[in-house]
């Protein structure tokens, strides 16, 4: 809907609802990049308990260059969600067979939202388990991604820089706990997205 604010024409688009299924879930718990797949994926505050990514600070890194690196921050990539439909996409511009979630450190896999890696920041995913994480927004793909693949795939060693190309608005997202739980293989959510517009400043 296009309204008039301030003097300029907005369009802004309503609340809605998408529903999505999990495929796996999965924990990084030791400390390697990759992740191994799990039965349930139990939920705190913190995230997943031993999880490399879990706790409620972080350190900043080269993707927070405002900060001084290595300074204490919210940690708002508690979980790492990826999308099959986005895999399997990649996985065909790629020419390789699959990528399975583990190889990229995956959290939790889902399947049933199109464009999953596109929501938007503040959506809510609620589980029905009772699970609900905060989405903070995208991930970038990194060689580091990249590299992962190479080591699946023999002779491919091309897929360090091309994964990164591939994978450009299609490498997941990353979110926090907002109520903790379980959440295992099988289990449908909603994704509630807030009202959206594009900032006009």
């Amino acid at each position: 809907m296009v309204e008039q604010f301030d003097g300029s024409e907005i369009d802004f688009i309503a609340p809605k609802k998408r529903h999505g299924v999990v495929r796996g879930v999965y924990s990084a718990l030791g400390a390697g990049f990759t992740s191994k797949s799990l039965d349930t994926l139990d939920l705190t505050y913190e995230g997943i308990a031993g999880d490399r990514h879990s706790g409620l600070t972080r350190k900043s890194n080269s993707r927070e260059p405002w900060y001084e690196k290595g300074t204490q921050m919210r940690n708002e990539q508690q979980l790492s969600f990826l999308s099959q439909e986005e895999l399997s996409a990649i996985a065909n511009e790629l020419n390789i067979e699959k990528i399975d979630p583990e190889w990229l450190g995956c959290s939790i896999c889902v399947s049933g939202i199109e464009h999953l890696s596109l929501l938007p920041p503040r959506t809510i995913l609620m589980f029905e388990g009772g699970v609900s994480v905060r989405i903070d927004g995208s991930r970038g793909p990194c060689k580091i991604s990249g590299r992962a693949l190479v080591k699946q795939y023999e002779g491919r060693d091309d897929l360090e820089f091309a994964f990164v190309r591939a994978a450009k608005h299609r490498r997941g997202l990353v979110g926090w706990v907002e109520i903790p739980g379980t959440i295992k293989a099988g289990e449908k959510f909603v994704a509630r997205i807030w009202e959206q517009c594009i900032y006009p400043g």
